[in-house]
């Protein structure tokens, strides 16, 4: 079992307005070997042009620039223990949100590789109305024939989940496998598969994500 990995919602680059005062709040995960700061840089893309919105910003920082060392397609116990302690943070940063006012309706989750991998894994294993979530290159954790046995539901949350058809880091079959699972467990989803699309984000990403996000408010 690895011992490392064991990351801090304390680790955390936070922008717009404190959670004590916002009314909504998006959260960022990196992908490996990326950084909060980094992350954080999409947040010009999901402003609200209603002056009645006062948004949080918060993007925490995995240890060692990684939530867990081996791919999301390895057996789960190979990744932990900061598999479980990734997720954890995330638990606690909505737990907080919940705490200061900000229901899950209010949540926005964002994440790019091993960042949309966890986000994706966290939702499903906690899935409610959330205000949105939009996973670039990513799918949920586990090898194949894992059970998807979650339980809840998401209540017509708006899902959007982009990847390239031919990732490196990303099988195309578990990107439809995650599309499949979202859907039938309530969420909008949209998704769209890029040719040969390297393994970053792109532009109409982007702009089909700000449309969902500019609806749900």
């Amino acid at each position: 079992m690895n011992t490392q990995h064991r990351h801090s919602a304390d680790a955390l680059q936070s922008k717009g307005a404190a959670l004590a005062e916002a009314n909504a709040v998006i959260f960022f995960l990196h992908g490996r070997g990326g950084t909060s700061e980094d992350i954080l840089t999409l947040r010009q893309f999901f402003t609200p042009t209603q002056p009645a919105y006062n948004l949080a910003y918060l993007a925490p920082q995995a240890t060692d620039h990684t939530w867990y060392p081996y791919s999301f397609m390895a057996p789960m116990e190979s990744n932990e223990p900061g598999l479980s302690s990734a997720l954890d943070v995330i638990k606690t940063l909505s737990e907080s949100a919940l705490q200061h006012g900000i229901p899950s309706e209010k949540q926005y989750f964002v994440g790019f590789s091993q960042g949309a991998c966890l986000m994706l894994e966290y939702a499903a294993r906690n899935a409610k109305r959330y205000g949105g979530i939009y996973a670039f290159s990513g799918g949920v954790i586990g090898p194949e024939g894992t059970p998807r046995d979650y339980a809840g539901n998401f209540a017509g949350t708006p899902v959007f989940m982009g990847c390239s058809d031919r990732d490196p880091h990303i099988p195309k079959a578990r990107f439809l496998e995650t599309v499949e699972l979202f859907s039938e467990m309530g969420a909008a989803v949209a998704a769209q598969l890029y040719p040969n699309m390297p393994h970053t984000i792109i532009q109409d990403e982007i702009t089909q994500a700000q449309e969902l996000f500019a609806a749900s408010l």
